[in-house]
């Protein structure tokens, strides 16, 4: 990779020389050792995960105090690789935000869109964004043009991080989207009417005053899917990353300094935010990346043979696919521990995976809106189907549609108390959306729409969603994208979308489709591969219906709302 080159060039002139500048740090210290957890009357007023965490880990690389493994260590399929030391990563990080701040000349609360894949790029501006008070707004590559426009309007973004490869996606919307000031291009080459992302790194001071952020000051914000509309923002608070350092919270994951962490999380989602960035830092640990542009398991396998991994977090997805392989050994050299999260673990797939690999292998379950909410604590002993136990600081409780609580082994919605306080790290609001955000307040509760129950033990059994979201892969799909999609085609009439079983990814997109009459005469198979490849050219490919089946009519309600629930339990057998 030509820009590979360029970043060793750039290095090589220029060792890390930014002036360090040691906020109190009272905050991490107290974080990193056994103090007691924090409480409602000494929630910090002010915390910046840049300077109070990675910055501190700098601080310890200087005096001695850190073992020499790096902060990120970054590989691809060709044989290259990029070792960063956390010394590194906060004089770059600092180049870049004074290169949005002095360059791009974005304000404190102005949005960034990030439209990268698993570069080390993300990572820097993930981190140049916190240290200036801009939000990063993360977003997957396999986005399409409609999928940008809608994200660019929505958030009002001021400026746009991408590569070559979506640069003319964004473009042909740009003109639609006012408010995006500033487009930098991570590249080897320029482009019209955009910023070179590296070219702009060189030049830019490495010495940067971290911003003084509220601890409830907005950091970012993601974009996930309703059951009945088009995606929500999800505003997330400087609270995120603190509640990770949180000694309770610590203890879900455990890790140490000499761990080598990696999440292959898509950078679109905040499990990669929160695993593959948060908790790896805080712990002070080395975070590993493959570019890995696509899911295959022999390149995960390998990866986990080559390479001094000891901690694996991802979507039950990759797993599953990792085990239907038939690989001749799974027994990784140095991997200590896996968590799954995103969809639903099977049970026997747990067992088999740990049978095989001698590995543990546990559950965590959250939300765009919670990050993690449940999980299996390291050495907590785990009940094969359930998410584990509630991890702290949330008070979660089986409630009913008006906020009562159920006793234990009754069905109902998970529920995190926001009152008298909203817990830290759980979001702000639905962005510019305040009925949204009022609708999933359920009396003392935040209503996740999200179905379980409770047993004696305090362990979380998940049966599945209140609302109409199709868990894929890991990759949460709302309806109405993939059916407004489809509508566009001549030959769909009306269509009705919904999750569907697989053996391989749990569940995926089935649609239902009622022909326009021109249609209805024409070949079925033919029609079925026309329409995916429809919707794989208007919206993220991941979206697109693995089934499709044609009705003539679809159960409606007697206002006329489709009844996907009743679609969906046939789907799943259910009566």
């Amino acid at each position: 990779m030509q820009w590979l080159m360029r970043f060793r060039a750039l290095w090589g002139i220029h060792r890390p020389c930014h002036r360090f500048r040691p906020a109190p740090r009272q905050l991490l210290c107290r974080c990193l050792s056994d103090a007691p957890r924090w409480n409602d009357n000494d929630q910090p007023e002010e915390f910046n995960f840049a300077r109070d965490v990675l910055d501190f880990w700098t601080q310890m690389e200087k005096e001695g105090k850190r073992g020499p493994s790096p902060a990120m260590w970054w590989v691809n399929n060709e044989g290259d690789e990029v070792k960063w030391s956390f010394g590194e990563m906060t004089d770059l990080t600092c180049r870049a935000a004074n290169v949005f701040s002095q360059t791009c000349g974005l304000q404190p609360g102005d949005g960034l869109v990030l439209l990268l894949p698993r570069v080390p790029e993300w990572w820097l501006v993930a981190i140049g964004c916190i240290r200036a008070g801009i939000i990063f707004i993360p977003a997957t590559t396999q986005l399409k043009v409609k999928d940008i426009h809608y994200r660019l309007q929505m958030s009002k973004a001021k400026a746009i991080v991408t590569t070559d490869t979506l640069a003319p996606e964004v473009d042909s919307v740009a003109s639609e989207c006012p408010t995006v000031e500033s487009k930098l291009l991570v590249s080897d080459h320029d482009r019209k009417g955009w910023l070179n992302f590296w070219s702009l790194i060189k030049s830019a001071s490495p010495d940067h005053t971290c911003i003084k952020s509220k601890t409830m000051d907005p950091m970012l914000i993601f974009f996930t899917s309703g059951s009945t509309g088009y995606p929500k923002m999800v505003k997330h608070s400087h609270g995120l990353a603190l509640r990770c350092c949180l000694p309770s919270c610590r203890e879900w994951l455990q890790l140490k300094t000499s761990d080598i962490m990696w999440c292959l999380s898509d950078p679109g989602w905040i499990i990669a935010v929160i695993g593959g960035l948060i908790e790896p830092w805080v712990a002070g640990c080395t975070l590993f990346i493959h570019h890995l542009p696509q899911f295959d398991p022999k390149v995960i396998v390998q990866t986990l043979f080559k390479y001094p991994i000891t901690r694996c977090m991802g979507a039950p997805t990759i797993y599953r696919m990792i085990l239907q392989q038939n690989f001749s050994s799974l027994r990784f050299p140095t991997l200590e521990h896996c968590s799954a999260g995103g969809e639903a673990l099977l049970p026997q797939e747990q067992e088999q995976w740990e049978r095989q690999t001698g590995t543990p292998l546990c559950e965590v379950y959250g939300q765009s809106e919670t990050g993690a909410t449940c999980g299996v604590v390291r050495g907590m002993r785990s009940k094969p189907g359930s998410m584990g136990k509630v991890l702290p600081p949330f008070d979660v409780q089986i409630i009913d549609n008006k906020g009562n609580i159920l006793p234990p082994q009754t069905e109902g919605n998970i529920g995190i108390r926001i009152k008298p306080t909203r817990p830290l790290g759980l979001f702000l609001c639905y962005e510019g959306d305040p009925v949204k955000t009022a609708e999933v307040e359920c009396g003392d509760f935040y209503n996740t729409g999200d179905r379980a129950t409770i047993d004696e033990d305090g362990y979380v059994w998940f049966l599945g969603r209140d609302d109409d979201i199709i868990n894929a892969s890991g990759y949460r799909i709302g309806p109405a994208e993939v059916e407004n999609a489809l509508a566009e085609h001549p030959a769909v009439a009306e269509s009705a979308v919904v999750s569907s079983p697989d053996p391989v990814r749990g569940e995926v997109v089935k649609a239902f489709i009622v022909l326009a009459p021109p249609f209805l005469s024409h070949d079925r198979d033919q029609l079925t591969k026309e329409l995916q490849e429809h919707v794989k050219s208007v919206t993220a490919p991941y979206k697109y219906p693995r089934k499709v089946e044609f009705v003539l009519e679809l159960p409606k309600t007697p206002t006329g709302k489709i009844k996907r629930t009743e679609l969906r339990k046939k789907e799943f057998g259910q009566k």
